[in-house]
């Protein structure tokens, strides 16, 4: 019996993680952006792009396999210790977190409809309205 498990263990499919790809609407002017530029726009470290302009950040759901995927990526942290960061910055009154969407979809909606937005999704966009400026890897 308890090889069975442990052969059905080796055959089960590990969970497939997808790219993440951070998008803003294509009429801001960035063009490209690293890592560390869009954790320190998701961990309210920066408020603007490097053009200077405001950033609208969006971020995906709490509960999301994306969103854990996402900043243990961009800002190498544990989805808790993400939690545990924006818990302290809100009880300070320092900060808000990104604004939560419930999909990638309503994501693209939201940047195709905001120069300044920022959000990130698991596949490039095919819409001309919105552009990919940091495709990560797992």
């Amino acid at each position: 019996m308890k090889r069975l498990v442990i052969i059905l263990a080796l055959l089960a499919p590990w969970p497939a993680f997808a790219d993440i790809v951070v998008i803003v609407n294509a009429a801001n002017p960035v063009q490209k952006m690293t890592s560390d530029e869009v954790a320190a726009l998701y961990l309210a470290r920066s408020r603007t792009f490097s053009t200077g302009e405001f950033a609208l950040v969006f971020d995906q759901p709490r509960d999301s396999a994306l969103r854990q995927q996402f900043f243990k990526l961009v800002a190498n942290m544990a989805i808790g210790q993400v939690n545990t960061y924006w818990s302290r910055l809100m009880f300070s009154g320092q900060e808000m977190p990104p604004q939560v969407l419930p999909n990638e979809q309503a994501v693209i909606d939201i940047v195709r409809r905001n120069p300044g937005a920022i959000g990130y999704v698991s596949t490039p966009p095919k819409e001309a309205s919105v552009r990919a400026v940091l495709q990560i890897k797992e």
